[in-house]
């Protein structure tokens, strides 16, 4: 197994490299009659890109136009494979050459090269978050499956550099450009990550995802479990370093009485189980949280070797962003929708 694909009915396998000549997916085991089109997809990738306004955002500018290939004839889906392909345009290359032998602090420079005994130095090639196109275009197109069940999506910047939001208005997510449901929250944000750009660093957050009128029964009774497919999901994207669901590590510091959620004929009082019991779902939302690292690409000097494991020192020019946050924000609700269409459909296959 090559790492590539993902899911067991609703299968993705994403390819391309951030400075290659395009990116795409490939998913198998779509429902027939889904109507789609490519405006549907787009949407999705539009939010991906870099947000107006948002300092911490690239200055790469990528249109990220999707093309759909195969899977679909007349606006409707086929059951057989559909192919999503981006071309990469906005390409500067040239900026790696100084450091194509220096493996940067924070990236995958050096494991790759362990891995493989080679690499694409370009972006980051394979590992670079260019890669998660892919992911959100195959989310957007799982997102229409979950439509027709009723089932919505939503995710959400909580906190970035250090600044959490104090309340959750979903009218609020894209009123600014950091994805915040709490627009005052989001105006701290700003000058936060203007100061912090500034100083040449980066910064890292949390992102929480919120799905709403998932129904009791998803999820499998052991190493399927819905949370565990979850968190393994939203932990494949490279900035996500913690992922937790419901009161997550919180659920350390309480007692039973505290922690448990009491049922009544009308449902659950309160939901510190995140939506998820015994790895299925319970019918209530379900809550996933994930914190993002820092990006690795900053101006500050670190220290590192050189391919030949030789000391060194590195700055990172370019154009990166400061913080994964706001742009990994569809990322994370493209992959949670990824997995919920996937047991969606597996649960279907027992009545």
């Amino acid at each position: 197994m090559a790492g590539n694909t993902f899911g067991q009915v609703f299968k993705v396998t994403t390819w391309g490299e951030s400075h290659g000549k395009a990116l795409g997916v490939i998913i198998d085991g779509c429902p027939p009659r889904l109507p789609l089109d490519q405006s549907d997809i787009q949407q999705d990738l539009d939010r991906r890109r870099p947000q107006g306004g948002a300092p911490s955002s690239t200055r790469r500018r990528e249109p990220d136009q999707v093309e759909l290939l195969s899977g679909t004839f007349e606006g409707m889906t086929t059951g057989t494979p559909i192919s999503l392909l981006i071309y990469n345009k906005d390409v500067e290359s040239k900026t790696y050459e100084t450091i194509k032998d220096i493996f940067r602090p924070g990236h995958g420079d050096l494991t790759y090269q362990r891995k493989y005994g080679i690499r694409d130095y370009r972006g980051g090639g394979r590992a670079s978050g260019r890669e998660t196109a892919a992911r959100v275009a195959a989310g957007a197109v799982a997102r229409k499956v979950l439509e027709q069940a009723n089932i919505q999506v939503r995710a959400y910047t909580l906190e970035l550099a250090g600044v959490r939001v104090e309340r959750v208005d979903l009218e609020a997510i894209n009123k600014n450009p950091f994805l915040a449901p709490d627009l005052d929250a989001a105006s701290r944000m700003q000058e936060r990550i203007k100061e912090i750009k500034k100083s040449g660093n980066s910064a890292g957050g949390i992102v929480e995802v919120l799905a709403q009128g998932c129904p009791a029964g998803l999820g499998e009774p052991v190493f399927d479990k819905l949370d565990a497919d979850l968190a393994k999901a939203v932990m494949s994207i490279g900035a996500v370093k913690a992922v937790e669901i419901g009161v997550g590590l919180a659920a350390a510091r309480l007692l039973g009485s505290e922690c448990n959620d009491e049922i009544t004929p009308q449902g659950f009082v309160t939901n510190r189980a995140g939506g998820i019991l015994a790895g299925i779902s319970n019918g209530d939302d379900i809550i996933l949280r994930a914190a993002i690292k820092p990006i690795p690409s900053i101006e500050i000097e670190q220290n590192t070797v050189d391919i030949n494991m030789k000391p060194t020192t590195i700055s990172v020019k370019g154009r990166h962003d400061v913080s994964a946050i706001p742009r990994i924000v569809p990322v994370c609700e493209a992959m949670v929708c990824l997995v919920l269409v996937d047991h969606l459909l597996r649960q279907r296959t027992l009545k």
